[in-house]
């Protein structure tokens, strides 16, 4: 079964990817999420198909659905006096409360840590912020392109010396590495609770999320003195089987055999070259790494004379780390995919049969099932009357407005 958290109730007030993307992570797992909505806008990640920022897909909305799969919508107004004495009640029934609002969003709308807690004095309290919680920059906005990729150094790190602009980020890179590192802290946070009966208030953000996933880079960079760790060209790396090949009709292979010596015979065989392995210039790494030209020279020449097709084959028995590269749709029809269950089918509420990247943690050898994004508010009323209210109390509370 993939529910390792079924019975843990998480009330999410957040907004676009990075934190409710841990959410959904967290529903994939079996919680509980109860996704809070302003009645009237909702998420704003909600409007990007309808203003023209990412491509019309037939009716999914592939933002939403990637990262709010699995959750209860509520739309609840927590500006208002109403609304937000239900996020309290809410919240003494939950066990996580997770939010990216800013510090003066969290005071002025009473929600944060003290907020809550007074309420329900075990939950546990978790932030997602653009630069962390403390310091000059704690109330600055923070997306993954500004945050994690221009602040982190990761597009920096990327970008080569003669490349005229930055490489610029993909759509929710930051964010979604980010989000893995909170559903993490949540799950530690969890089980701090149930052996020693603390609770906890956590904190990630896009910041140290860079940081975390550049290093290697950031701490060779301190220790040798680099503004900027060095990139060796393809043409002269130290290990030339830790290098990209180009094919016969321009397509790229990936090689990462970091104990050559035990796998370059081997890959001469599957080249039809197995003098090479005895060469005496390529010999053993050593030998390798002086005539590392000439050896990517050889290389070159023998992978432009196939194309990548006929490469695939030809090196599917080979022993080391290697792969081709392929585009985000060849990905998505790899067969290792459709093997282990990493992109799932599901249908929206209208039937549209449609496929999401499922979550990389698998439990008890089974791929995960889930479950769309839901509509705007759509489960209000439900959550409600489990809550207690009664249907006078939600027909008042909509009348105010401070639910949908």
């Amino acid at each position: 079964m993939n529910d390792p958290m079924r019975g843990v109730r998480i009330l999410e007030v957040a907004q676009w990817w990075f934190v409710p993307a841990a959410g959904a992570l967290l529903a994939d797992w079996g919680a509980e999420v109860l996704k809070v909505e302003h009645p009237v806008t909702g998420d704003g990640q909600r409007g990007l198909i309808a203003s023209g920022l990412v491509a019309s897909t037939g009716g999914v909305n592939f933002m939403m659905e990637q990262s709010n799969r699995g959750k209860k919508s509520i739309g609840i107004d927590i500006a208002h006096p109403d609304g937000r004495e239900l996020i309290y009640r809410l919240a003494e029934t939950s066990d996580v409360f997770l939010t990216n609002f800013l510090p003066p969003a969290r005071k002025k709308l009473q929600i944060d840590v003290e907020h809550i807690r007074a309420r329900n004095p075990e939950i546990i309290y978790v932030r997602g912020s653009g630069q962390g919680a403390r310091g000059p920059h704690a109330e600055r906005p923070g997306y993954d392109a500004v945050s994690f990729w221009a602040r982190g150094g990761v597009g920096d790190a990327l970008t080569r010396p003669d490349d005229e602009v930055p490489v610029g980020p993909r759509a929710a890179f930051g964010d979604s590495i980010g989000a893995m590192t909170i559903a993490g802290g949540i799950s530690a946070a969890l089980f701090r609770r149930a052996q020693h009966g603390e609770t906890s208030v956590v904190d990630v953000s896009l910041l140290s999320s860079a940081m975390w996933t550049l290093g290697p880079d950031l701490v060779a960079s301190k220790l040798m003195g680099f503004d900027k760790m060095p990139i060796s060209g393809r043409g002269a790396p130290p290990n030339p089987v830790v290098n990209s090949y180009q094919t016969k009709d321009g397509r790229w292979l990936m090689f990462n055999f970091l104990q050559a010596d035990r796998w370059w015979p081997d890959l001469c065989e599957h080249l039809d070259r197995p003098e090479l392995a005895s060469d005496p210039r390529f010999v053993d790494m050593k030998a390798r790494f002086e005539n590392r030209e000439a050896c990517v020279a050889i290389l070159d020449e023998i992978f432009r004379a196939r194309t990548y097709e006929e490469w695939k084959v030809k090196l599917d028995t080979l022993i080391g780390a290697w792969a081709p590269w392929q585009t985000p749709k060849e990905a998505t029809e790899d067969p290792q995919v459709a093997a282990n269950g990493y992109m799932p089918e599901l249908q929206t509420a209208g039937g549209t049969t449609f496929q999401l990247v499922a979550n990389p943690v698998q439990f008890d050898e089974a791929a995960p099932a889930l479950r769309p994004a839901p509509e705007h508010g759509q489960d209000t009323e439900t959550v409600l009357l489990e809550l207690g209210l009664e249907w006078d109390e939600i027909a008042r509370h909509k009348q105010s407005g401070a639910i949908l």
